[in-house]
């Protein structure tokens, strides 16, 4: 099992960030309905789902980071 998360879409493919920056290319109908740049996946051979804890949890993360950066 890998986890991943969704950095782009080029035509019908989504460029996935796994673990450790490797990136791999998914065809986007192998994709989950409603997908989105920024989701989570987590991919179990041939099983993709949207991981909605994981893609919360980076969004604060991320959230939080752009906030110490823009402090006024």
């Amino acid at each position: 099992m890998q986890q991943g998360v969704i950095d782009r879409f080029e035509g019908n493919i989504a460029v996935v960030e796994i673990d450790g920056g490797e990136m791999k290319d998914i065809p986007k109908h192998s994709l989950p309905k409603g997908a989105k740049v920024g989701d989570m996946l987590i991919i179990d051979n041939d099983k993709i789902t949207i991981s909605k804890e994981g893609t919360e949890k980076l969004r604060k993360e991320i959230d939080d980071l752009m906030d110490e950066l823009f402090e006024d």
